[in-house]
C-alpha cells in the first residue's frame, strides 16, 4: 500500500506504529491476526430480585471493549432484557482478561459477551 509499513496492519492508519497500534487507539475486531482476550476472572451477575420476582430469564448479549490491561473499559448491549442489563454490565465491568494481542502487542478490541440468567 503506497505510504504504508512494510509487515504493517493491512487497512492500518498512516503513520501508525509498524507491527501493532498505538496505546488509546481505537479498538480492533477480533479477526485475522487480532488474538481474542481470554477471561482469566470472571463475577457471576446477581439475580435482580424484581426479575427472580417475575421470573423472567433470559440472555444478555454484551459488547465490550476489552483494553490493553485486560479491563473492561466499556460496554454496549447488544440484545436487551430490560430487568436483567444492569445485573448483567455490573457484573461484567468487574471481569478482568488476559488482553487481546497482534503481533505480540496488547491491543484494545471490541468483543461479545454472552450473560445467562437461570433461575434455579
Amino acid at each position: 500500500m503506497p505510504g504504508g509499513v512494510p509487515g504493517g496492519v493491512l487497512g492500518g492508519i498512516l503513520g501508525g506504529v509498524p507491527g501493532g497500534a498505538p496505546s488509546g487507539s481505537q479498538p480492533l475486531i477480533v479477526s485475522g491476526d487480532v488474538k481474542a482476550p481470554e477471561l482469566l476472572h470472571k463475577v457471576k451477575p446477581g439475580y435482580p430480585e424484581v426479575a427472580r420476582r417475575a421470573r423472567v430469564t433470559g440472555t444478555v448479549i454484551l459488547q465490550a471493549v476489552i483494553g490493553e490491561s485486560g479491563d473492561v473499559e466499556g460496554i454496549t448491549i447488544l440484545r436487551s432484557r430490560p430487568l436483567l442489563d444492569e445485573a448483567a454490565v455490573a457484573a461484567v465491568r468487574q471481569w478482568k482478561y488476559k488482553p487481546a494481542t497482534l503481533n505480540g502487542v496488547p491491543v484494545k478490541v471490541y468483543f461479545t459477551v454472552t450473560v445467562e440468567f437461570i433461575l434455579s
